[in-house]
């Protein structure tokens, strides 16, 4: 099987449309019209060059998160972060207190900076945003500290009621004999 490579000069590494053109393969006496080749797959870093270019163009803000640490500046950025950018109006979510302040303070300048990294933008909208960051890989689950908080902590151990079979606290059966459930039903039935 023959076919003709292609020759000359294309996007990146693929050669131009027209010379990718169906070749005519020969089997025998008989001879086959084949596809073009395939053009080459793009490098998954040119790939994802090329995606943010066109975010930086369109304006999204995923290019804004992207590009988010050098515009605000390495103090600022850790407690504020871009929220929506709707009609060119960015909103931007600072943490409360003295970083809600700071960002207000600093909004023109911010403003300019995001102007001047090529994010065409008509005005900047600052508002309080309680982030929520990732634990890191290392750290206890909210379930393993609430674990081993001293309010669940278990110090006389659990038993079952011989009324009712219910777990229940080592010290309420010392002292009553069955769990407070069945203590309850006890005192609440008349004597008689």
């Amino acid at each position: 099987m023959a076919r003709s490579k292609p020759s000359g000069k294309g996007v990146g590494n693929r050669p131009p449309a027209a010379e990718r053109q169906a070749t005519a393969l020969r089997i025998g006496r008989v001879s086959v019209l084949a596809p073009p080749p395939p053009t080459p797959a793009e490098a998954l870093a040119g790939c994802l060059e090329s995606l943010r270019q066109g975010w930086q163009r369109e304006g999204h803000l995923a290019s804004l998160w992207q590009a988010w640490p050098k515009l605000a500046g390495t103090q600022l950025a850790p407690h504020c972060r871009p929220l929506r950018l709707q009609g060119r109006v960015l909103t931007v979510g600072a943490a409360p207190g003295p970083w809600l302040q700071a960002l207000q303070y600093n909004r023109h300048q911010l403003l300019a900076a995001v102007r001047a990294a090529g994010f065409n933008l008509r005005d900047l909208r600052i508002e309080q945003h309680h982030a929520t960051t990732a634990a890191a890989p290392d750290s206890e689950t909210e379930a393993q500290i609430w674990d081993r908080h001293p309010s669940r902590a278990d110090v006389h151990g659990m038993a079952p009621c011989p009324r009712c079979g219910s777990p229940a606290p080592a010290g309420e059966m010392a002292r009553w004999g069955h769990c407070s459930f069945c203590r309850q039903q006890e005192l609440a039935q008349p004597s008689g």
